[in-house]
């Protein structure tokens, strides 16, 4: 049996002498935050934001939206066909997840901040002990 030839052709676009690729170093944080809250406003699509900004891709606007967007994009789902009920359970079954680790990173944040608190409390009445200075201001009523 033969091989058949494989050719390959390339087409050479020629570009405006002007054109300059950019990257995401190119936008302005400004900028890049002024088009995430479009988008999240419903103002624009992605892909409308590209076209109108003179963005190269739509990953470079995908990012700024997973790294400036307040959309959690790590439990995000992909959209399309209706959700079966069961489809949708396990859905609210996640953010129900998401919702309670939260809260619990936030307790946790709290306790340790009223642990600090009480700490350097302590802290303060030991010198004030120990160096016979008083670093407390005492505020009187007005």
């Amino acid at each position: 049996m033969s091989r058949p030839n494989i050719v390959l052709q390339l087409n050479i676009i020629t570009m405006d002498s002007n054109y300059k690729k950019r990257t995401q170093k190119d936008y302005s944080l400004s900028l890049k935050l002024q088009i995430v809250q479009e988008i999240e406003q419903g103002l624009l699509t992605p892909m409308q934001a590209t076209n109108k900004y003179g963005i190269q891709a739509r990953s470079t606007v995908r990012t700024w939206l997973k790294k400036y967007g307040n959309f959690d994009y790590q439990y995000s789902i992909q959209q399309g066909m209706s959700k079966t009920p069961e489809q949708r359970i396990l859905e609210l079954e996640q953010q129900v997840k998401l919702l309670e680790k939260q809260k619990n990173r936030a307790e946790y944040l709290a306790d340790r901040a009223d642990k600090k608190a009480i700490l350097f409390d302590m802290m303060i009445d030991y010198a004030e002990k120990e160096f016979n200075i008083p670093i407390r201001k005492k505020q009187e009523p007005k």
